[in-house]
């Protein structure tokens, strides 16, 4: 991974003492806004994602966090940006602090010494090879200096649902394209699952480096720090996992909301052997209905009344999410005013509860296509004279 051009905890919007979960919850915020499948198109978006990720794996990982935190950036062969110019061996010291090891000088040939150091690094307690194995090749392994297994990385999935299917749950099947554990190998990356003791690094999977007086521990470029060599299997070429379109059977709760985000456990990539396999995340979205609107765990709707209805009162039947329902209409009812029908809404599973229904009515006038209507209409402003907009007029 390259050395980090922003600040980790700034693209996540933390800071530095943030808790593993307030950083968790950061980077879900954001990654289910800047998401691909969210933002067909928006590269200014993929670009975002793409430094989220990357400053999650970091921050979520402890040890990567502490080197962090410790030094301003992570590396797994821990090279620093532009750090390689200024010393032997191609190695940067750039914002290192030699400190507590003696002070050094640079002698002929280009060569470091340690004048002050009473030895070469490596007879100093292993203080300072200890220091330098954390950046080259110390990561991720185990006391026999063996690569760690490797959890499976998480897959994102966009998903369409409709109305309906929102307020009322359901099941549906995907196809997803995941990466799984190779059957020819089982996940070994080599022919017949056989493999042999690397010569070059005898097993323990990384290598001793010189640079003047100075010892590093870097991964075996013979076997990439895997400790052992193999015929390539030629169903995965070596990787040990392969991709396949998967059937996956995700369960949509009842009364899940636009912009939930569901996991499925295991369904990710697959790890490297002895891991396990990463999860799927599915971000739902949900098209929207021709009159039904929702507010949380309420319904809203706008239903038509008669002026007479509005005027005399009346019961009227309106639609509900469960079907039809009866709604009293008081008289005198005024145009816009709002109902509540208790328990009509959405079900919430947390709360074990429904939301309620908002009716909005509106009042149409009838078309007076007829003389015996505009005559009705006629008597009817003859005996209500007021005018409706004089309150307007005190006010300007």
């Amino acid at each position: 991974m390259p050395p980090p051009t922003e600040d980790y905890y700034e693209l996540l919007g933390t800071k530095k003492g943030a808790s593993e979960e307030e950083i968790r919850k950061a980077y879900r915020r954001l990654a289910r806004k800047y998401h691909p499948d969210l933002n067909p198109g928006d590269k200014v978006a993929e670009e975002r994602f793409k430094k989220l990720q990357e400053a999650y794996e970091v921050l979520s990982d402890s040890k990567k966090r502490a080197m962090y935190d410790q030094y301003g950036f992570y590396s797994e062969q821990g090279h620093q940006a532009g750090g390689a110019q200024n010393s032997p061996g191609g190695f940067g010291f750039q914002g290192f602090d030699f400190g507590d090891y003696g002070q050094w000088t640079q002698g002929t040939g280009g060569r470091y010494s340690s004048e002050d150091f009473g030895g070469s690094a490596a007879g100093a307690g292993g203080g300072f090879r200890d220091l330098f194995s954390q950046f080259f090749g110390g990561r991720g392994r185990g006391a026999a200096g063996r690569t760690q297994p490797e959890r499976g990385s998480d897959l994102e999935y966009g998903l369409d649902i409709d109305f309906w299917q929102a307020i009322r749950g359901t099941q549906i099947r995907l196809n997803i394209n995941r990466q799984e554990m190779c059957a020819v190998c089982n996940g070994s990356g080599s022919a017949g699952g056989k493999s042999t003791q690397c010569p070059e690094c005898k097993g323990t999977g990384h290598v001793t480096q010189m640079a003047g007086a100075m010892r590093f521990d870097l991964a075996c470029p013979r076997c990439g720090g895997k400790g052992q060599l193999h015929d390539v299997c030629p169903n995965c070429h070596g990787d040990g996992r392969i991709s396949s379109a998967e059937p996956v059977d995700v369960r949509i709760p009842q009364g899940v909301a636009a912009g939930a985000r569901l996991r499925v456990a295991g369904k990710g990539n697959a790890g490297t052997p002895g891991a396990p396999s990463g999860d799927l995340y599915i971000t739902v979205r949900v098209q929207p209905h021709p009159f039904f609107t929702r507010d949380g765990d309420n319904i809203g709707i706008q239903v038509p009344i008669t002026i007479w209805e509005a005027g005399l009162g009346s019961k009227i039947e309106v639609p509900t999410i469960d079907g039809r329902a009866m709604l009293k209409i008081p008289q005198g009812t005024r145009n816009g005013q709002k109902f509540r029908m208790r328990e009509k809404g959405v079900f919430n599973a947390r709360r074990n509860a429904r939301g309620d229904q908002i009716v909005e009515v509106v009042i149409q006038a009838p078309a007076a296509h007829d003389e015996r209507t505009r005559e009705i209409l006629r008597e009817l402003s003859q005996l209500h004279p007021e005018d409706p907009r004089e309150q307007m007029w005190n006010q300007v």
